[in-house]
């Protein structure tokens, strides 16, 4: 049989035995999309990214949802990723898949003149210590902050995300020289407002902005994922927020078809980029089903009309 989009997610979510709240929540997000792409009369299934069992050569488009185990099977998955860009096609595209996953992109997005906060980065494979990184970004890249976030350029879900202040840097040395060796790093200054005021996810498709939510930390953290305690709620951004998330969308390489853009007051008070996420962001389709319609029918007219 042949379909016209695959649904994408991770194997533990195909059939789970155990419904936790937060994967009757996948299952949820990834059933909406599903109804409103077949609601266009698209020929659709859902499966897991890695299901060996399945031809990709029989799908027009691949659509990536829920596949969140990537960024612990990180090299499995580049190699899936490539093999079957070779059979299908994804949406959105491969090249837009590839410049997201690796949090280099802010240095394109800055020089474009988004927002983001001052980033210093650590190639794999560095020869340097964090005191030695945090002084260079002090000299040389105006950071000012005394607290710091590291994490990886490929990751997701906070993994390997620490905060650290400066009297307590020596005690973070052994797994800085331990995450260097494995793979690129980035060092952030602390954004005080994320834990005060919370981060925004704003949702847009197709350049189209369709709903938001607001993300808190629970009271002691900085993560404001829901994985780590944190809470979400609905939110009405203003017409300056709306336009800033579209200001990063355009500043893309391409148009993405959808995009979630994680906005925060800097420590300055301005707007800033927290992230930009086009491959598999959670989306909040369950807060708005009428973003999936959104997003299916932006999918319909740009690939199958």
């Amino acid at each position: 049989m042949e379909f016209d989009v695959v649904v994408l997610t991770d194997h533990r979510y195909v059939d789970p035995k155990e419904k936790t709240p937060y994967i009757q929540n996948v299952l949820q997000e990834d059933q909406l999309v599903l109804e409103a792409l077949q609601n266009q009369g698209l020929k659709v299934v859902r499966k897991a990214w890695d299901d060996p069992d399945f031809d990709w050569s029989t799908t027009k488009y691949a659509l990536f949802r829920t596949t969140w185990d990537y960024f612990d099977r990180y090299a499995e998955f580049s190699e899936w990723l490539e093999k079957a860009s070779k059979q299908t096609q994804f949406i959105n595209s491969k090249e837009l898949i590839y410049w997201n996953i690796d949090k280099h992109y802010f240095k394109d997005l800055s020089k474009a003149g988004v927002n983001v906060p001052n980033t210093v980065y650590i190639e794999k494979g560095s020869k340097t210590t964090l005191e030695g990184t945090i002084q260079s970004a002090m000299s040389n890249h105006g950071f000012t902050a005394d607290t710091y976030i590291l994490k990886p350029c490929v990751s997701g879900a906070a993994r390997h995300t620490y905060k650290i202040k400066n009297d307590k840097v020596s005690e973070h040395e052994a797994v800085f020289q331990d995450l260097i060796k494995e793979e690129a790093m980035m060092l952030q200054e602390f954004q005080h407002h994320i834990v005060s005021e919370g981060e925004i996810s704003m949702m847009v498709f197709n350049g189209q902005f369709t709903h938001a939510v607001l993300k808190i930390a629970k009271p002691g953290d900085f993560r404001v994922q829901d994985d780590f305690g944190g809470t979400v709620h609905n939110y009405s951004p203003s017409a300056s927020q709306i336009a800033f998330a579209k200001s990063v969308v355009y500043a893309a390489p391409e148009l993405p078809v959808y995009a979630r853009v994680d906005i925060f007051k800097d420590n300055d008070g301005n707007w800033a980029l927290a992230e930009l996420e086009i491959f598999e962001p959670e989306l909040w389709f369950r807060l708005n089903p009428t973003a999936a319609h959104t997003v299916a029918k932006a999918i319909k007219n740009k690939f199958f009309s």
